[in-house]
C-alpha cells in the first residue's frame, strides 16, 4: 500500500496530467470506438483503472479552473462560459493553485499547452501563477497551424511570444518530451500536458486524415486524424518517460476537459459550422459540451502508475476533476494549508485499493440561470430562467437521463433545489455576466463597442 502522504522527498512521483480538449467520451478505444484509433492512450487505460464517473466542468474555463483551485468554480466566478479573446478578467488571484502548492513541496512545475485562465493581464499567466515552465496557448482556440486566432498570434513560450512553423498537437507532444529528458532524477516534477485537440477548428496533417480514407463523412475523418496525432504524441512521451527511467515512478492521468461538442454553439468562434456534422461521439450519454448533463460533464479518464494501480482495473466510485487537487499534494506530501477551503477530496485509496470513493456529490455547476446536483443516484437539473424546467433523474436505473422523474419525486427535487440554493446564497457572481454588463453600459453611455468585443462569439447563453 502507498500511503498518501510521503515523507522522503526520492519517493514522491513524478505527475503527468494530460488533457485533451473537447474530446468525445465514445471517440477512445478504451471506451468503445470502433473507427478512430488510439492504440498507446488505450495502452495506458489497460495498464491502470478507468474511471466510470469521472466529472468535469461543462466547458473550457470552468473545467481547467477546477483543475487548478481544487474548488468549484463558482466559488471565484468562473462558472459561466469560457474567457473570451477579447476579455481582460482570469482567475482570481488569490487562489493557490496547484502547480503552486506542488512547488513547495519541492516539484518543477510546467504547463504545456492551453491555459485559457487569463489572459488579458500578465498577473493571470501561468507563470506568474506558481509554473515553472510554460510552453502553448493562453487563449481558448487557436489555428493548429498559425497558431494565431483571427490572426492575433496566441503561442508562448515563458511569457514571450514564439514564431514557429509546425501542428500544434505535434509541437506540444515534442516539447513534453524534450521538458521529460532534461528533468534530472530524484527531483519530482509535475507536468501539466493540455492539448487543445481535439478543439475546433478540425484541422489535421494530411497522412493523419489520410488514415482515415474508410471514413465517409469528411468533418469525423479529419477529426479522426486530429485524435490520432494526439494519441501519436502521448506515445512518445511515455516512450520518453521509459527511456529516462522515470516510468516507475511516474503518475499519468488521463482525461478530456468536457464533453464532446453536439451544440453547434459551443464549437468556437474560428469553425463555420453551419455545413458541416459536428463530430464528437459521447456514445450513449445525453448531449455534450456547454450543457449540464451527462454528456457534457461525465467524461474519458483513466490514471496509470505502474506497480501502484492495478491493471486493467475500473474506479465505478463518483471521482469529480476538484478531487485531483488534493489528491496529487496527498501523494506529494505537499501542504494544502495556503488553499482556500476545497472542495476537492483525496481519491486515492479508491483509485489504487478499489475503496469506495468518498465522494458522494457531484455539483455540476450553479449558476443564476441554472443548475446541476447530483446526491447518491439522483441528479437535478434546473434551469430557473423562463421558460423554467426542472429534471430528476435517477442516474443508477437511468445514465442516459430519459426520464424525468420529477414530478412523481417532489420531495427529492426539493432537497435538491435547497442544497443548490445553499450553494448559490454563497456564489461569486461570474465575471462573464459582469464583463457583458460593462459593455453594455459602456454602449448606453455612447463609448463605440469594437466588433467582438461584446464576448458573445461563444454563443448565447444556454
Amino acid at each position: 500500500m502507498l500511503a498518501c502522504v510521503v515523507s522522503q522527498a526520492s519517493e514522491k512521483p513524478n505527475i503527468v496530467h494530460i488533457v485533451a480538449d473537447d474530446l468525445g467520451w465514445k471517440d477512445v478505444g478504451f471506451n468503445g470506438s470502433k473507427d478512430i484509433k488510439t492504440p498507446n492512450i488505450d495502452r495506458l487505460a489497460a495498464g491502470g483503472a478507468i474511471f466510470g464517473q469521472f466529472y468535469s466542468q461543462h466547458i473550457c474555463t470552468p473545467a481547467r479552473a477546477c483543475l487548478m483551485t481544487g474548488r468549484y468554480p463558482f466559488r471565484y466566478g468562473l462558472q459561466t462560459l469560457v474567457i473570451p479573446s477579447v476579455a481582460t478578467y482570469g482567475l482570481d488571484t488569490s487562489e493557490y493553485l496547484l502547480p503552486q502548492c506542488l512547488k513547495d513541496a519541492g516539484y518543477r512545475t510546467a504547463i504545456i499547452g492551453k491555459w485559457h485562465l487569463g489572459h488579458g493581464d500578465k498577473k493571470f499567466w501561468p507563470k506568474q501563477r506558481g509554473f515553472d515552465y510554460q510552453y502553448g496557448a493562453l487563449i481558448g482556440e487557436l489555428d493548429y497551424f498559425t497558431h494565431a486566432e483571427h490572426g492575433v498570434l496566441d503561442w508562448y513560450r515563458n511569457n514571450k511570444p514564439v514564431r514557429e512553423k509546425g501542428y500544434t498537437t505535434q509541437l506540444l507532444g515534442k516539447d513534453a518530451v524534450k521538458f521529460v529528458k532534461a528533468q534530472a532524477p530524484g527531483k519530482p516534477f509535475y507536468l501539466y500536458l493540455t492539448f487543445n485537440a481535439p478543439h475546433t477548428p478540425y484541422q489535421a496533417p494530411k497522412q493523419y486524415v489520410d488514415r482515415y480514407s474508410h471514413i465517409t463523412d469528411p468533418t469525423r475523418r479529419i477529426y479522426a486524424g486530429m485524435i490520432t496525432c494526439l494519441d501519436d504524441e502521448i506515445g512518445g512521451l511515455v516512450a520518453a518517460l521509459d527511456q529516462k527511467g522515470f516510468r516507475q515512478n511516474t503518475l499519468i492521468v488521463f482525461q478530456s476537459d468536457n464533453g464532446g461538442t453536439f451544440d453547434p454553439t459551443f464549437t468556437g468562434v474560428m469553425a463555420d459550422v453551419t455545413k458541416i456534422k459536428i463530430p464528437c461521439d459521447n456514445g450513449p450519454y445525453r448531449d455534450g459540451k456547454g450543457n449540464l448533463y451527462e454528456g457534457g460533464t461525465r467524461v474519458c479518464a483513466f490514471a496509470n502508475w505502474p506497480g501502484r494501480i492495478k491493471p486493467n482495473s475500473r474506479v465505478e466510485g463518483l471521482i469529480h476533476v476538484v478531487d485531483l487537487f488534493p489528491t496529487f499534494a496527498a501523494l506529494a506530501g505537499a501542504s494544502t494549508a495556503k488553499c482556500k477551503p476545497l472542495d476537492g477530496l483525496n481519491v486515492w485509496d479508491a483509485i489504487a485499493e478499489g475503496k469506495p470513493s468518498p465522494r458522494t456529490e457531484i455539483v455540476y455547476n450553479i449558476e443564476p440561470y441554472r443548475c446541476a446536483v447530483r446526491q447518491g443516484d439522483w441528479k437535478l437539473v434546473w434551469r430557473t430562467i423562463l421558460p423554467a424546467k426542472v429534471e430528476l433523474f435517477n442516474l443508477a436505473e437511468d445514465p442516459y437521463e430519459k426520464n424525468n422523474l420529477a414530478e412523481t419525486n417532489p420531495e427529492k427535487v426539493a432537497a435538491l433545489q435547497k442544497r443548490a440554493n445553499d450553494l448559490a446564497q454563497g456564489a461569486a457572481k461570474p465575471l462573464f455576466l459582469l464583463e457583458q454588463m460593462k459593455l453594455v453600459m459602456k454602449n448606453m453611455q455612447g463609448e463605440p463597442v469594437l466588433p467582438g468585443e461584446d464576448g458573445f462569439d461563444s454563443g448565447d447563453l444556454p
